[in-house]
This record gives C-alpha cells, structure tokens and sequence, in this order.
C-alpha cells in the first residue's frame, strides 16, 4: 500500500459542504459510541459495526441532514468507531493505559473517508460524491489501484489522501552495508564517515514560534483574533512539521538507494540527553 497526498482548492460553496460532512460525521460517530456504552451499560451486550451500519437508513429517517452525505462514508464512520473499540481492547489485553473511547468535538473531526467509490478523476477535478467537482494540484503521478479516498482538513487546508496498491518493485543490489550512529550534534553518522548535518529547524523557528505564542496568549477566548492566531501559530509549527519530515524521507532515500543492509542502534536518545527546561529541544 502506497499513500498519494493532493491540496484541494474547493470554492466557498464547496468548502461549507466539506465543513458540513465533518459536522455531521462526527454527530454520527459520537451517536455511535453513545450507543455502544449503553448497550454494554444498561443490557451488558457489545454492539457489532454491521449493526450500527444497517441501522444508519433508520438514523437518515430521523436526521435528514445525513442525506448530505454520502452513504459510504457514513459507513467508514461506524468503521472508526469499531477500530477505536478494538484498539481499546487490545491496550487492556497488554495490560497497557486503555483510554477507553471519547467522544470527538466536531473541531476535532478533521476528515472523512470514501472507501471504494463516490470518487473519481477528472483532468484537474476530484469528482466527489455530494459536493461536486474540486479543483486538485496532482504535483506527482500517481501509480497503482486506488483503494480509498480520505479528504482532510488541515489548518483551514483541504487534502485529498489516495491509498493505492502497487506492486513491490526491488531496487538494484549494491553489496554495499553499512551502520548508522544517530546523534545529536549531527542528525547521523554512517559507518564509512557519510555525515548528515542536523539543520535544526525546529530552533531556527523558535522566535517566531514564540511570537505567535504570545500572541494567542493576549487574545481573548472565543474571539475571532484568537482563532486567527491559533490558526497562524498552527501554520507555523505545520512548516517545521514538514521541514522535518522533508529531511528524514531525503536521508532514507539516500541511504535506502546506496545500501543493501542497515543497522541501526537500538539507543532512545531521548534518554541520554540532559534535562532541559520546558519548551526546549535538542533536535
């Protein structure tokens, strides 16, 4: 499985649809869960994701809203809500901090899915099934069957996730191995002395992370000023955010396409650094 990620440029109309589905999925998902909690509650039984799923004409009966949304995808939401059940589940199997399930706030509700169709390609538009033709920045080509869509709502951006399935093509053998110190003056060391400089970007940020910081603090609750600096400071971590996700896919690349082994230490670096105030990082 291979994962393919779009910025969407929807319209105003387009966007109050996609505002609209989250809303209304996350209505969906918090009924769910209620219902799970009282039928174990009340009558000691455990409520089954087809169950929930054969009931939703009931709920679009009750609640025409939902028949603004797509039928599959009001579908993946009893799937969620079944896979948050089954990791609960296995937390208290390993004896681990369960966190039995909460219920999401619609703010929180950032996407929703189509798991086979209601989607489909069309020149520079991403036909979705209840809003419309969306214009999509397809920056790369994609290859493989797609398998599902997830529309995303990131910092007031919308993306479009395409999960496909390729088949497994091997890179060319080099015979060459090598072993990787991962530090903290440098980001890593290889065996044969390739050195890979830490560009530290999360400390080349930090004044105008702090900035935006200050700013929410001095606003005022529920203000739209506080949610435009939320949304600001939000931006401005999603840039150091990708900043470092950039350099760990170019130094995988690099290393992946050179050896045919790796090995890594099994060090927690976190462990070995001194401790430092709050707010501070060493990478």
């Amino acid at each position: 499985m291979k994962a393919y990620k779009y910025r969407l440029y929807p319209t105003k109309e387009q966007s109050r649809k996609m505002h609209e589905i989250c809303f209304l999925c996350s209505l969906v998902y918090n009924q769910f869960l209620e219902e799970r909690r009282e039928a174990w509650e009340i009558f000691g039984v455990s409520l089954s994701c087809y169950e929930q799923i054969k009931a939703l004409p009931i709920k679009k009966e009750d609640d025409p809203r939902l028949k603004q949304v797509f039928s599959q995808v009001l579908q993946d939401v009893a799937r969620r809500v079944d896979k948050t059940y089954q990791a609960f589940f296995r937390r208290v199997k390993a004896g681990e901090t369960p966190g039995y399930p909460r219920f999401k706030p619609a703010r929180r509700y950032d996407s929703f899915t189509y798991p086979q169709s209601g989607f489909s390609l069309k020149d520079n538009r991403l036909v979705l099934s209840k809003i419309g033709p969306v214009k999509i920045k397809l920056h790369r080509p994609m290859d493989g069957k797609v398998k599902t869509l997830t529309i995303r709502r990131q910092n007031g951006k919308w993306y479009a996730c395409f999960s496909v399935e390729i088949d497994a093509v091997p890179l060319p053998p080099t015979g060459e191995s090598c072993g990787i110190d991962v530090g903290l003056e440098k980001f890593a060391t290889t065996s044969d002395g390739k050195i890979f400089d830490n560009p530290r970007q999360l400390r080349q940020a930090e004044k105008k992370l702090k900035q935006h910081q200050r700013r929410v603090s001095r606003r005022k609750k529920g203000s739209n000023r506080r949610k435009k600096a939320v949304r600001d400071l939000a931006r401005c971590h999603e840039k150091v955010a990708n900043q470092r996700r950039d350099l760990h896919h170019k130094v995988a690349r690099s290393l992946v396409n050179r050896y045919d082994v790796i090995a890594i230490e099994d060090l927690q670096v976190k462990n070995m650094t001194p401790e430092s105030p709050p707010g501070q990082e060493y990478c």
